[in-house]
């Protein structure tokens, strides 16, 4: 096909004509395609189907990883290995646009390659690659690692994204109405477009932002004159730079000037809207933030089969269901870690990115409480972890590897690699119970109790992120009744939620699903109905093209 005149191919619904480029570093569409770590293309993925479910006229611009995020494989003794392979991939189109950026003051040559929207039913996306041989190896390696850990490349990686994808756009002559930012690694395309325009306020009416992090110290910072260096600015005099951006230290803000270039932006929930309009409410000159709270895509995730027996009221053929997804994926866990579970055992899983705020560890911290919990007779429970920490995250690692020594002492404990989208469907289908427990209020949304959701499992989770817009306690899942945190330290709020964990556990999650089985079996329909639309992400792709691209 022709991508000398892009134009998305199919026919675009009524509603959604705005033309968008929505620029992600990471895209978790389907399997095979390795260039995700965890919730921001888990969401950007689920976006992008909707996007394609709703003939939505947007395309996305993402880098294609030679060696993705990494592979997530075991040491000799079942503790976390990180390996770096090659990926390749032939269902990616060629699209023959070839340009140079400057990097360094270096020309780096960038290709386009395309996934064309028939292969995952997603949206257009085009991903950007350096790893040619007209590039020395250094520029190669810009896009060899999702999130590499030495700064330089990480800068040079952000400017990929933004000044890239922005001269990629021209290429294809898309000439969109809005550029979409997820997360702000992008952000250096706004000075290309400056120089485009010539006017801050034609780049302003053309773009909008959505952040993902509730507190200011999660977000990216880099010294100002390495990015200067690096070409970040496109050559803009450093002093219009801290003009335009409000930049006044050394320290450049990748958020906030993005919530600066852009005249809307949006938090991913609810309470994390709230929470970044007080965060960032102290900065002048920054655009409005509203909320669109994050979601899953239910036709990519949910297991049919199990709403359909709940639709026909069909409670054997519901159950029936639920055993048999438990047993396909206790196979998977098996192979993995050599421990066969029990199907008709209450299943807690743990999944996710491994990081300190998650707080994977936390329901093993009270050993006497865990020990008894393990060895209940009257009420089995068998626990599973799995997820990916950051490789150069040592605590985080030492969780993971912590966990993994833990479970050699339990027949009913197991830890899994390798945790990705079909390892992640496989362990929510296993899921009675999916467990979330972050520090309130360090959870911008978190998506993953939604698909749980949609395979049969009960969300049980501390009050944050979208869980505040979806639980109801003891009807849909089980929630840690919210305290004020605030007037907490940290190690008070960890003692205070283990607690509720174990009283809930003990009191409510296993009386209902031993003792009282309609009434278990009712508490996962009335989630599984809580998810279907309300958390499903054409509703929220829709919510976009409304409130943030009207």
């Amino acid at each position: 096909m022709s991508f000398t005149n892009y134009a998305v191919p199919y026919a675009i619904n009524k509603d959604y004509t705005k033309k968008v480029a929505y620029f992600s570093m990471e895209f978790a569409v389907h399997q095979p395609l390795k260039i995700y770590s965890g919730g921001l293309g888990f969401l950007s993925g689920s976006h992008m189907r909707s996007a394609y479910e709703l003939n939505q006229n947007l395309i996305g611009i993402g880098i294609l990883w030679k060696y993705g995020y990494y592979d997530q494989a075991r040491n000799s003794d079942q503790t976390l290995q990180v390996q770096w392979n090659e990926k390749i991939y032939n269902f990616l189109e060629d699209t023959g646009i070839k340009f140079q950026i400057d990097i360094h003051d270096h020309p780096v040559w960038v290709k386009a390659m395309y996934l064309n929207p028939k292969t995952f039913n997603s949206a257009p996306l085009f991903f950007l690659t350096t790893d040619l041989p007209e590039n020395d190896y250094v520029s190669q390696t810009i896009t060899h690692r999702l999130y590499d850990g030495n700064v330089a490349t990480k800068v040079a990686q952000f400017i990929l994204l933004g000044v890239g994808g922005a001269k990629l756009i021209d290429a294809l002559n898309f000439n969109p109405d809005l550029y979409h930012f997820n997360e702000a690694h992008g952000i250096s395309a706004a000075f290309y477009l400056y120089r485009k325009f010539n006017s801050f306020e034609e780049v302003k009416k053309r773009v909008v932002f959505t952040t993902h992090t509730p507190e200011e110290a999660g977000n990216e910072k880099h010294d100002i004159h390495l990015c200067q260096k690096m070409g970040y600015f496109c050559n803009i005099h450093i002093d219009d730079v801290r003009k335009m951006t409000g930049m006044e230290d050394d320290q450049f803000n990748h958020s906030l000037a993005a919530l600066r270039f852009a005249h809307l932006a949006n938090g991913v929930s609810q309470l994390h809207g709230e929470v970044s309009r007080h965060m960032w409410g102290k900065y002048k000159d920054i655009c409005e933030i509203k909320a669109i709270t994050n979601a899953q895509n239910w036709k990519y995730w949910a297991d049919k089969e199990l709403y359909k027996a709940k639709e026909e009221s069909n409670d054997e053929a519901f159950d029936a269901r639920k055993k048999e997804l438990k047993r396909n994926s206790i196979e998977i866990i098996a192979d993995q870690s050599g421990k066969i579970l029990d199907p008709d055992v209450l299943t807690i899983v743990w999944a996710r990115r491994f990081a300190g705020y998650k707080r994977a560890e936390l329901i093993s911290r009270d050993h006497s409480r865990f020990q008894a919990l393990l060895s209940n007779k009257k009420y089995p429970v068998q626990i599973v972890w799995a997820g990916k920490p950051y490789p150069l995250d040592n605590p985080a690692i030492s969780d993971f590897n912590h966990l993994v020594n833990l479970s050699k002492q339990y027949n009913n404990v197991a830890v899994c690699v390798g945790y990705e989208l079909t390892l992640s469907r496989n362990l929510k289908q296993v899921a009675d119970i999916w467990l979330n427990n972050p520090r309130v209020p360090r959870e911008a949304s978190g998506t993953s109790g939604m698909t749980a959701a949609m395979n049969g499992a009960v969300n049980f989770s501390t009050n944050d992120g979208w869980i505040c817009e979806f639980m109801k306690h003891g009807i849909n899942g089980f929630v840690v009744p919210p305290v004020d945190y605030e007037k907490m330290s940290t190690q008070e709020q960890d003692e205070y939620d283990l607690n509720q964990l174990y009283e809930i556990l003990e009191k409510e999650i296993l009386p209902a699903y031993y003792d009282d089985k309609a009434k278990w079996r009712q508490i996962v329909k009335n989630g599984m109905d809580d998810v279907r639309y309300q958390f499903d992400s054409n509703r929220m792709a829709d919510e976009y093209y409304k409130i943030l691209y009207k």
